[in-house]
């Protein structure tokens, strides 16, 4: 009984394992609410700081001409792609709640 038990076990295991590997990965959206520390404008990217951390922000080709207006030390809402291998997470759209700037909200493809 407890052989036929262990070998059900190890076989459920087996297909759950399988199920992670086989899956695909989806890329996970997150929001960080956080000061502008930089703009990078060379770069096309933004540093922020969260949950007593310090990361870049990559900018996609809609936001790069608008970066430059976010307001270093204003606070923002960021939503970002998080992306695999390493890879900084990507930025999507941008709510400014605190600071001076031309444009307080990037939804992706404009600016408002």
């Amino acid at each position: 009984m407890s052989y036929m038990r262990t070998a059900l076990l190890t076989v459920l295991s087996s297909f759950f394992l399988l199920g992670l590997l086989a899956s695909p990965s989806v890329a996970e959206d997150k929001s960080f609410y956080s000061p502008v520390i930089q703009v990078d404008t060379e770069n096309h990217r933004v540093l922020i700081s969260t949950f007593g951390s310090v990361f870049w922000i990559d900018a996609p080709d809609a936001a790069k001409p608008h970066i430059e207006k976010l307001p270093v030390s204003g606070l923002v809402d960021f939503v970002v792609e998080m992306r695999e291998n390493g890879q900084v997470p990507l930025l999507k759209t941008w709510k400014v709640k605190s600071g001076e700037t031309s444009c307080k909200y990037f939804d992706g493809t404009t600016c408002r």
